[in-house]
């Protein structure tokens, strides 16, 4: 069992950077890849980013990529996802998510994760 708690989120400018934490319980934490997603009201969820269970590779959605990077600290049980020139269309709830598959598995990146955090609102004003 893998419980997930996101932190980090708030209201910023555009333009604006934030990071978001992801922290996990449990002594498996290596063991999952991770993934954020977001979800903008009365929009489906969206997939934004997963890294492997290492931390050396990772992949982002078109929309966030070169402006979203995620990191882990395996160390610390924590998964970041540092959000720079962030923009209206940014607003959403994010969330992170543990899967034991490949950070590359399609699975994964459909949302058809093990474990899911609660999500953290982040809002972008124009």
């Amino acid at each position: 069992q893998v419980q997930l708690v996101e932190s980090g989120g708030g209201l910023v400018q555009a333009g604006g950077s934030l990071r978001l934490s992801c922290a996990a319980s449990g002594r498996t934490f290596s063991s999952y890849a991770m993934g954020w997603f977001r979800q903008a009201p009365g929009k489906e969820r969206e997939f934004v980013g997963t890294i492997s269970r290492s931390g050396s590779s990772t992949i982002y959605a078109d929309s966030v990529k070169g402006r979203f990077t995620i990191s882990r600290d395996n160390a610390k049980n924590t998964v970041y996802l540092q959000m720079n020139s962030l923009k209206p269309e940014d607003t959403a709830v994010y969330y992170c998510a543990a899967d034991s598959g490949s950070y590359v598995s399609p699975t994964l990146i459909r949302g058809e994760c093990d474990y899911w955090g609660q999500g953290t609102q982040v809002t972008v004003s124009s």
